[in-house]
């Protein structure tokens, strides 16, 4: 199983891009927010879901994980293909795609082309409990960079012999006054406060 390829772009379309991997292209679907992300003759690397059929070995690409992990929830539905997920992919943004699963609105899904009524209320079933954590791209980025920081200074402080539950309160709080700090400097105002 492809779970990334790392290559030069060596063709870009809206739909589909080659990526050369060491002289090998590797042709990849791809969505429109991947391929806005790309560049000709850069070097990238691409999150890649491989689905194999009898008559095929086709391959998908995936700037984020986010993104393919939408993807996968979306082909898990009865009726969307891996075409259809990718149309709505191009004409959503996650988050977009996300709010419009958990307030029901099937009309916001049908805006990608060849997306029914019924295949809108059946992704709308199916997806509302797994779809919460697809807020907007910047707050997931944050929220990431929040939680690798915190971790690692809350493994380095359990290191000092300070337990993690009174640490966690104090990480929690200076992090939403200062989102973008550091692991060292949380480490000393963690030490600070406690």
């Amino acid at each position: 199983m492809i779970f990334s390829l790392q290559g030069i772009v060596q063709e870009l379309t809206p739909t589909y891009v080659v990526i050369n991997v060491n002289g090998v292209g590797y042709y990849v679907g791809i969505s429109l927010m991947t391929s806005q992300t790309l560049i000709l003759n850069q070097e990238t690397m691409l999150f890649i879901q491989q689905i194999i059929r009898e008559d095929a070995h086709l391959l998908f690409g995936f700037k984020t994980r986010s993104e393919k992990e939408m993807f996968n929830l979306l082909i898990s539905v009865n009726g969307v293909g891996a075409v259809s997920a990718l149309i709505l992919l191009s004409t959503l943004s996650l988050s977009e795609i996300a709010t419009a699963i958990l307030s029901k609105n099937s009309a916001v899904i049908q805006k990608a082309k060849g997306l029914g009524t019924k295949t809108a209320e059946r992704i709308i079933v199916d997806l509302r409990d797994k779809v919460q954590k697809f807020g907007s791209a910047e707050e997931n980025n944050s929220a990431l960079i929040n939680n690798k920081s915190k971790d690692e200074a809350l493994s380095a402080l359990e290191v000092l012999g300070i337990s993690k539950r009174m640490s966690e309160k104090i990480a929690d709080r200076i992090i939403k006054q200062d989102p973008e700090i550091s692991v060292e400097e949380l480490v000393k105002q963690i030490l600070k406060n406690i």
